[in-house]
């Protein structure tokens, strides 16, 4: 049985004049439209084609070798292109737009607006379908992330904190405001990496490495940086999180940490307005 919304294997068993069939098991043959025929790749009978399957206009299976932007199981951020009494309609990157039915809309959405969505196969309808009501899809499993460890975040959406994230398509995370450095806005995916699992669950994100390794490398990137400026930056712990951002990329609060760390050690010398390397 082939998977609807996702990307499958199937083996080719006709020829016809506008397409190939191919073997969609219980589903019975499932047309491949010959314009999306591969050119580069082996397409004759008995043949294997990785092919996405959805439903055409008309409610009947049907393949394309094209991916789209998001497979069934999946987050993502997707543009509204069209709204009428049904639904918004969702660019998705394939000739029919995905339905997100009014009734799972979060917030009021306009044409040109990006949304975050999960998207699924309606029982009811059989058809793929998007949510914009994240929650019920989120939080399944108990964490069971390290601190430090490296993760995949989608940002969904500011709050008085800071950014809420999805983490590795799975749990939610918060990005808190005294962990930002740099321009953030729903629908950007980002590295990112765990600084704390709480007990009730929840969890603190950070976009810079964590721990002390982390620290010793921030320390070893600013001694570069002041190598590489004669010995000197226009930065303090006065400095405001912008101008740490611009010439660093830290946020200020990880470059305090790392400068206090090297003045301890004896490497710079830290004045109002400045730091510089200390004499050998």
């Amino acid at each position: 049985m082939a998977l609807i919304g996702r990307m499958n294997c199937l083996q080719v068993v006709k020829h016809t004049d506008f397409g190939l069939y191919l073997d969609g098991g219980a589903d019975g043959e499932i047309l491949l439209p010959k314009r999306y025929i591969p050119k580069d790749s082996p397409s004759e009978v008995e043949d294997w084609l990785n092919v996405f399957i959805y439903l055409d206009s008309d409610d009947k299976l049907i393949a394309t070798t094209e991916k789209p932007k998001v497979q069934v199981g999946e987050f993502a951020s997707l543009k509204v292109v069209d709204i009428n009494r049904v639904g918004l309609f969702l660019n998705w990157g394939l000739p029919k737009d995905l339905l997100l039915p009014h009734s799972e809309e979060k917030r009021p959405l306009q044409v040109g607006d990006y949304c975050v969505v999960y998207v699924f196969v309606d029982k009811r309808s059989k058809r793929i379908t998007a949510t914009a009501r994240l929650d019920r899809y989120l939080d399944k499993l108990p964490p069971t992330y390290k601190v430090g460890q490296e993760v995949d975040l989608l940002v969904v959406e500011a709050t008085d904190m800071g950014f809420k994230a999805i983490i590795n398509g799975q749990h939610w995370g918060l990005i808190h405001k005294n962990e930002l450095f740099k321009f953030l806005r729903s629908g950007m995916q980002e590295k990112g990496y765990i600084r704390e699992v709480r007990a009730d669950g929840k969890i603190s994100l950070s976009l810079q490495p964590v721990g002390q390794d982390a620290a010793t490398g921030l320390g070893e990137q600013i001694i570069a940086k002041l190598r590489e400026h004669h010995g000197t930056l226009p930065l303090s712990d006065k400095s405001s999180p912008e101008a740490i951002s611009a010439l660093l990329s830290v946020s200020k609060g990880n470059f305090k940490k790392a400068i206090g760390g090297l003045y301890k050690q004896g490497r710079i010398v830290i004045h109002a307005d400045r730091i510089e390397l200390a004499d050998d």
